[in-house]
């Protein structure tokens, strides 16, 4: 066989004729090609123009981001965000003023329902009573078992209506119910009847009332105009009941329970007959105290009689 020398890729036999150059393949040659080198990155070369081609590859000046330029056209607009903090100022003041804005309606109808529209109710409840109690005077009483006509009733159960006060000096005419209980009685705009002290009827005996003097009607609201001499009338089933206003107190605590007394404590009676007592709150818009009118009975006229000179006008 012929040998072959590895070092040289030729046959031992030939020899190496003249002309020829020993082959020697680079060590890189016997596994790939070689491949040209790379064409260089010109964008990666720097070149004397390099800053001038990034400025126009990113655009105007204007535009760029972070530039100088820019932000200082963002201080001149006031673009600047608000801090954590000033927002949490401006969200507290505006919860504060939708807060006091809706209490300011609130308070707003409050006043509204008290000094309107309690009013308004209460006036109807009152009417309504008088043209009950009315009907049921023009009735004529049915006759008893024996042929009698019954006693007309001196006692009511509370909340009922018995009578009607008329004030002619102030134009007020309002109903009479028994009892001075606020829910049932005085804010319907009725004048309550103090259970246990006298009625009109009565020989002797301090016939108390008592209204409110604002709201739910505010019957009595002007009963501190009424000077000594002006009349006040409370008419019943039976007859009519004239009184003379005698005096009062301005203001008294509303513990003073001596002015409903049969003979009024700081009235100017001082021996049992038949007189009236008025209250009501004062000042007004006020609990605070008690105003206080006393009155003396000065004329007795049966309903049959007609209507007395003080409702008349007639002397």
């Amino acid at each position: 066989m012929t040998a072959v020398r590895p070092e040289r890729g030729v046959p031992e036999e030939m020899g190496e004729p003249d002309g020829w150059s020993v082959y020697e393949p680079a060590p890189e040659q016997t596994l790939q090609l070689r491949l040209p080198p790379t064409e260089p990155d010109r964008a990666a070369i720097p070149g004397p123009d390099d800053g001038a081609g990034r400025r126009r590859a990113q655009g105007p000046v204007g535009l760029r981001a972070g530039t100088g330029r820019r932000r200082a056209s963002g201080r001149a607009q006031g673009a600047r965000p608000p801090r954590p903090k000033e927002r949490k100022r401006v969200v507290l003041a505006r919860v504060m003023g939708e807060l006091f804005i809706s209490l300011g309606v609130v308070m707003l109808l409050f006043v509204s329902y008290q000094l309107w529209w309690t009013n308004v109710v209460a006036d109807n409840a009152a009417n309504a009573a008088g043209k009950k109690l009315e009907q049921q005077w023009a009735q004529p009483a049915a006759p008893s078992t024996d042929g009698t006509t019954p006693a007309p009733p001196t006692t009511f159960e509370p909340g009922k209506g018995f009578a009607i006060i008329h004030i002619p000096k102030l134009d007020l005419t309002y109903p009479i119910a028994e009892g001075t209980n606020k829910q049932q009685v005085l804010d319907k705009g009725l004048v309550g009847h103090y259970t246990g002290t006298a009625m009109p009827s009565d020989q002797a005996g301090n016939f108390s009332v008592a209204a409110h003097r604002t709201t739910h009607g505010q019957p009595f609201r002007e009963i501190g105009k009424l000077v000594p001499g002006d009349k006040i009338v409370v008419e019943t089933a039976t007859a009519y009941y004239t009184y003379e206003v005698a005096g009062g107190i301005p203001e008294t605590p509303p513990s003073n329970v001596s002015v409903i007394q049969p003979v009024p404590k700081g009235s100017p009676f001082t021996a049992p007959g038949r007189y009236l007592t008025m209250t009501t709150c004062t000042p007004e818009f006020s609990a605070r105290g008690r105003l206080i009118v006393f009155g003396k009975m000065v004329d007795e006229r049966p309903r049959s009689q007609g209507q007395p000179e003080a409702l008349t006008g007639q002397h």
